[in-house]
């Protein structure tokens, strides 16, 4: 062990009882899970069947959330913000953090089509879009991939919602489903301190949380914060919250945001087309959501999910590539194709530029020529990033940590947003060749893009074929939309990967219950691609980037049940092994699992070259 990683270690291990999270009931494991691995390599089906069947947590949670009757008093307290010119805040990390931006982004989309069609309103279409914020940890730029330790700080979080002026009027949702972060804390503080009315969204009991983590305990139970607890149990990965935790979170804020559009359009076009009480709103989600859990349950939608599943796995056994074509969908795609790195050890998404990078596994590209373009059309926006300089990088951390901290700050700027080119001037920097697959991602709306030779789907998977790649479409409609398009398929890609999804009619303005199908379809398609790949363990994520302080405890964890080493063993054992493999991440180049890697240095006592190569050959 050498005397940087040993030293690491020591810092860690003496702020470790603030971030031992083992007994949190979101890092237990799953039942229905249990042996995901070992029943997906016989049957991918039945693997994604145990996927959709752990997201029954999500409808029977939101079922106690809808009988509960809060949805009202919650819409009644953003409404009135709203009508008294405040602003609602949605900050969060990691999955939450995603999570921030999608809602703000679906919010701002739904203004900017009432805007289209010509609404006259006061305020203006314009004045409401702009009325939501989100705050996640590392700004826009963590989109693409974690910032490091930015989750870890109460002051960073506090910084970056202060900056956006939270004030006295607005309405804070503080998203965390451990119930623990940091930064999302932070935000609560912040916006408490402002006099801003503070909601707590989170996924643990309350007394687990109150009893193991001072943090949480001292905001569940100041009485200024109300708490929203959203608890459905185990993971169906262990500890990954990008699955039912924040898809719950999903479900309830997409209620909460459509009851308050319903209350303002009633008062905004009185004859317009919101029929449907906003009371109503949590009933006919519930009917809704049941209703596409079953349809992804369905044996047909298992069988063709299968075959996405096989195709992205022999893509990334081959060491090709894939690259998603959406457009309606871009936030929703893009949240689960960068999620897949720090759970799975994937190679994250890479600059055009970045040529000792490895190659992305996927990738996503929207339909417009230019990348400022495309990132505004994803969040609906101007992206915005963390520009701190160097004297307020120096107010917020100790003198230790400002080099690095401020190192890391310039790296997360908008300007190198921009070399994530998800534009049509993307392309060239990502050609497909024989042995790659494109996959297109349509909505009902969005279908003549997929029938039309011109359309925005078509070409691009067209070209896709012709360069000798693999094709698959996702769509998403109606049943009665489904002939045209399955006809279509049938005669222009015969045999080829197609997953027909059902979704149910309503008149939601901000189609909630789409949304959180094609948020567990995605996780279960690259959820079941990766166990295929050998990177879980029953339902364990072996393969977990320990990027923060949460996931260090978590690596140390998983070392210390899969070796005979204590806590402390195991954490030294993990830092030297980080060390081994930094260079490799800070490059966002390929390198195994720190927990693999040092699993097989203490069962077969090897050094870390040693332990790689052997961890490798067993893969």
């Amino acid at each position: 062990m050498s005397d940087t990683s040993n030293r690491r270690s020591d810092e860690f291990l003496k702020i470790s009882d603030q971030f031992q999270l083992g007994v949190l009931t979101t890092e237990s494991s799953h039942p229905v899970t249990a042996n995901l691995s070992e029943t997906a390599r016989g049957d991918v089906g039945a693997a994604l069947g145990l996927l959709f069947e752990a997201d029954g947590d999500v409808a029977r949670t939101y079922r106690e959330f809808a009988e509960s009757g809060r949805a009202v008093k919650i819409k009644e307290s953003v409404v009135s913000a709203l009508r008294n010119g405040g602003k609602v805040f949605f900050t969060g990390c990691g999955s939450t953090g995603r999570l921030s931006i999608q809602l703000d982004s679906i919010w701002r989309d739904f203004w900017q089509r009432q805007a289209a069609r010509g609404l006259a309103c006061t305020p203006s279409a314009a004045e409401f879009e702009n009325r939501t914020f989100s705050v996640m940890a590392g700004g826009d730029f963590a989109l693409i991939k974690s910032v490091e330790g930015f989750e870890d700080f109460t002051a960073f979080g506090k910084k970056q919602i202060a900056d956006l002026c939270v004030s006295a009027k607005d309405v804070v949702f503080a998203i965390t489903e451990g119930g623990e972060t940091s930064f999302v804390i932070g935000t609560a503080w912040q916006g408490l301190e402002a006099g801003a009315k503070v909601y707590f969204v989170y996924n643990n009991p309350d007394d687990v949380l109150c009893r193991h983590v001072n943090r949480s305990r001292e905001v569940i139970e100041d009485p200024r914060i109300e708490k929203i607890n959203l608890t459905t149990g185990p993971m169906s990965i262990t500890g990954s919250t990008r699955m039912q935790a924040t898809t719950i979170q999903l479900c309830v804020m997409l209620t909460v945001l459509e009851m308050v559009l319903r209350d303002l359009m009633k008062e905004l076009e009185p004859q317009g087309p919101c029929a449907l009480d906003p009371a109503d709103v949590p009933a006919r989600f519930l009917e809704n959501l049941e209703g596409m859990h079953a349809t992804l349950r369905s044996p047909g939608l298992l069988a063709q999910l299968a075959g996405a599943v096989s195709l992205e796995e022999s893509v990334y056994r081959s060491k090709h590539k894939n690259s998603y074509f959406a457009d309606r969908f871009g936030i929703d795609v893009l949240t689960d194709t960068t999620e897949r790195s720090p759970t799975y050890c994937s190679p994250p998404f890479r600059k055009f530029d970045d040529t000792t990078a490895t190659e992305s596994w996927a990738y996503l590209f929207l339909p417009y020529q230019d990348t400022a373009r495309a990132w505004e059309r994803i969040i609906k926006r101007q992206p915005r990033c963390v520009e701190w300089s160097a004297q307020e990088v120096k107010e917020l951390v100790s003198e230790d940590k400002v080099a690095r901290t401020d190192e890391i700050v310039r790296k997360i700027s908008a300007a190198e947003l921009m070399r994530f080119k998800v534009g049509l001037d993307g392309l060239d920097y990502r050609k497909l060749v024989k042995g790659d697959c494109a996959v297109g991602i349509v909505s009902e709306e969005e279908k003549a893009s997929l029938l039309a030779p011109a359309g925005f789907h078509r070409a691009q998977l067209e070209a896709a074929r012709k360069a000798g790649a693999s094709i698959g479409v996702i769509y998403l409609g109606r049943q009665e939309s489904h002939k045209e398009v399955q006809d279509f398929l049938a005669s222009w890609n015969p045999g080829g990967v197609a997953v027909m999804v059902t979704v149910p009619k309503t008149d939601f303005l901000l189609d909630g219950v789409t949304r959180a199908g094609l948020k567990m379809l995605l996780n279960a398609l690259s959820t079941c691609t990766m166990v295929r790949l050998g990177r879980v363990m029953g339902n364990y994520m072996i393969w977990v980037v320990a990027s923060n302080l949460k996931l260090i405890d978590r690596a140390t964890r998983y070392i210390q049940r899969l070796t005979s080493l204590d806590y402390q063993a195991a954490n030294r054992l993990l830092f030297e092994v980080v060390e081994h493999i930094e260079p490799r991440m800070k490059a966002d180049q390929a390198y195994p699992p720190v927990v693999g890697v040092s699993v097989m240095r203490a069962r077969h006592q090897l050094g870390n070259e040693e332990a790689e190569k052997r961890l490798l050959s067993e893969l």
